[in-house]
């Protein structure tokens, strides 16, 4: 194997950390790659064409730099190739939260979101998460190469695309790979929700519309209503609460995900939160990534057309 470290521009806080690890470790083939060629309206895409294009090998992962890695991680990806397969992904885990807002991002991280990512691999119908790409080269260049994956808001829409039109299958590793969050601010919480909302109603449309009902909320509102109504009586309401969190509870413990009382106070704040999120992902298409403005099809093309002019 080699290790690339792709980064836009020689200043990134990054590459100084980067250069003394490739020093205190001659024996590992490790790069650092410095440049940002722009082939789509993804930055991020743009910053691994690079990588793309030097690496040795025809087995290639594209891991998101705040994925805390484990030692036999490609052996892991290896090991979920099957026949059939396309790309071999892994949900974003919520790890090490500081703090309320930290502990509800990982409610939508872990529970919900890595959820129902797994349920979709389980029934054959799983779905790339940009954190973990893992490809063979072919597969990809057939499909038209990387900047093919600046086709949609996010790359990891576009790659589930391109791995479906071939026949294939997306794979989600067994073990999901950490992602250390720290301490997070409400308002950074709420515009990634809102963010990964607008790239999965951009994307899917279809599977986003019943989302809405897919938290707690949903079947609590309709016991109530049966409670009202009488066809029930009221203390189905807090038994169906505590069934619908417990199960929740057991699939954190299984998992060995967070499962405090805080988090299980936050998978109830983050099961309100959702219906305002599912409309904010109906109310716009573009959203705002680390600085660059992003939009939907037609006006990446425009922008890229003109980067191209320029040069």
């Amino acid at each position: 194997f080699e290790i690339l470290f792709c980064v836009a521009r020689a200043d990134d806080a990054a590459a100084p950390l980067v250069r003394r690890l490739i020093d205190e470790h001659p024996d590992v083939p490790a790069r650092l790659l410095i440049g940002d060629e722009r082939v789509s309206g993804n930055p991020k895409l743009n910053n691994l064409v690079k990588g793309w294009a030097a690496a040795r090998h025809d087995w290639i992962v594209m891991a998101d730099s705040n994925v805390a890695l484990p030692r036999d991680y490609l052996r892991q990806l290896v090991g979920c190739w099957t026949p059939g397969t396309g790309l071999v992904t892994s949900p974003a885990i919520g790890a090490g939260p500081v703090g309320v807002w930290a502990s509800l991002e990982c409610a939508f991280l872990n529970t919900y979101q890595a959820r129902w990512q797994m349920v979709a691999d389980e029934i054959g119908q799983g779905f790339a998460q940009g954190k973990t790409l893992f490809w063979r080269r072919d597969i990809l260049e057939s499909g038209g190469g990387l900047a093919a994956l600046g086709a949609e808001l996010a790359e990891d829409v576009a790659a589930t695309k391109l791995v479906r039109r071939r026949g294939l299958k997306v794979r989600v590793a067994q073990a999901a790979f950490p992602q250390p969050l720290g301490r997070r601010r409400l308002a950074e919480v709420w515009r990634r929700q809102v963010r990964w909302a607008r790239v999965r109603r951009q994307g899917f449309p279809m599977l986003y519309a019943p989302e809405v009902v897919t938290g707690g909320l949903a079947p609590a509102l309709i016991v109530a209503a049966m409670a009202a109504s009488g066809a029930v009586p009221w203390m189905a309401l807090p038994a169906v609460v505590v069934f619908w969190y417990g199960a929740e509870f057991l699939l954190a413990q299984q998992a060995g995900w967070p499962r405090t009382p805080v988090d299980v106070a936050c998978w109830m704040l983050r099961d309100l939160l959702l219906p305002a999120v599912w409309v904010a992902g109906w109310a716009g298409s573009g959203f705002t990534w680390r600085g660059n403005a992003m939009a939907p099809e037609p006006a990446a093309p425009r922008r890229t057309a003109g980067a191209g002019s320029e040069r």
